[in-house]
Parts: C-alpha cells; sequence; structure tokens
C-alpha cells in the first residue's frame, strides 16, 4: 500500500506561493525598481502640497523600499512626503534624505511677465490630479502657483484638507480645516495674493 505524505506537497504548495509573491505580506508582488518608484513619483505628483516640488525617489523593489530626497520649504512638508510616499505599496520603508531650505519657497516665486504658457500648463495638470480646476488664462494659473505656493510653505498650521480653484481671478477655497483660524489664515493668504480680485472661502472646521 503506498503511503502519502502530506509534508513534501505542503512544501511545494508553499513554494508556489512564495515564487507568486504571496511571501510578501501586503504588498504588491513582484514590482521592478522601475515600477515602485514611478509608483511613489505618482503619489507625490498627486498631491497639491508636493507637486511643486522637485524630489528624487529612489527605489529598491528587492527590499520594498524606497530614498527620497530633494528640498522642501518647512519641515511639514519634509513628514507629509514620507506619510505620501508610503502610501504607494504596503508595507514600504522610506528613507528620508529630503533637506529642509526655506529658501526654495522663495526661489519659486515667479513675476507674472515671467510666467509662461508652459507654466500655466503644467500648473492645470497638477491641479487636475488634486482636483483642483483653473481658469483657462495664464493669469489664472499664475494665482493658483502663488497661492499654492504659499500654503505649501506656511509651516505653523496643516493646509492637507484644502483644495484651490481659481477661475476670472476669483479664488473659491473647498475643504476642512482644524480649526477657525486656519480657515481664517488661508483666506487671508489668498486675499493677499497679487492678482485675487475676490476669494469665496467654503472651507469647513471640523468638529472636535
Amino acid at each position: 500500500m503506498r503511503i502519502f505524505h502530506p509534508l513534501p506537497a505542503m512544501l511545494l504548495c508553499a513554494g508556489v506561493l512564495w515564487s507568486t509573491g504571496c511571501g510578501r505580506t501586503g504588498s504588491r508582488a513582484n514590482l521592478t525598481n522601475d515600477e515602485l518608484d514611478g509608483a511613489v513619483s505618482a503619489k507625490l505628483h498627486q498631491d497639491a502640497q508636493l507637486s511643486a516640488y522637485d524630489l528624487d525617489v529612489s527605489a529598491d523593489a528587492k527590499k520594498n523600499s524606497v530614498t527620497l530626497s530633494g528640498k522642501v520649504p518647512s519641515e511639514t512638508l519634509r513628514l507629509r512626503a514620507v506619510d505620501v510616499a508610503k502610501q504607494a505599496n504596503p508595507g514600504l520603508l522610506v528613507t528620508d534624505k529630503i533637506d529642509v531650505k526655506p529658501e526654495v519657497e522663495r526661489a519659486r516665486e515667479v513675476e507674472r511677465s515671467a510666467y509662461t504658457e508652459d507654466m500655466a500648463r503644467d500648473a492645470r495638470q497638477r491641479a487636475a490630479g488634486s482636483g483642483e480646476k483653473i481658469g483657462s488664462s495664464i493669469d489664472d494659473a499664475w494665482i493658483h502657483t502663488k497661492i499654492r505656493s504659499k500654503l505649501a510653505g506656511n509651516g505653523d498650521f496643516p493646509f492637507g484638507g484644502i483644495n484651490v480653484d481659481v477661475q476670472d481671478k476669483v479664488v473659491t477655497l473647498r475643504g476642512s480645516v482644524d480649526t477657525a483660524k486656519e480657515k481664517a489664515d488661508a483666506e487671508r493668504i489668498a486675499k493677499d495674493t497679487d492678482g485675487v480680485t475676490k476669494v469665496d472661502n467654503k472651507l469647513s472646521v471640523k468638529k472636535g
């Protein structure tokens, strides 16, 4: 009589599961370095606060890890970049080599006379990725870029829940903030931006 031994079959099954990627608990299996790099870069690019900064991503898919480098103007943005990157793949390990340089924000200030159609097109693409709307004029794109830059560079309070729409130089603020002060500060920043004719503050204040 032939005796069946279950152990080799179990080992074979385990080997098959591992080869298909099940051994990577929770993560997407069989990613290449380029694919993991692209997934993290896409997350950073889609984030309204981070898309304006040129952050570099170096991926090691076998270790399910990435290294972030580059410059941002505030500690809040540095921490946000790490959190956003982690969303690209479950269990992703992120090594943070981002430098906090406040002067980066000042360097990004562009005068209206130097703002080009290409800049406006890039601004509209970034805005669309984060659910924001920009009118067809260069002025609208320039205003959006300046307000986004000011909000991102303000390290006193978080602006992650704010969307900025600009149409015919009229700014609409949407989303939610933690306090009434943050709502008022966001409106003040928008109103103090060159070219803005009106601000429609539709921000809600979180309860509790």
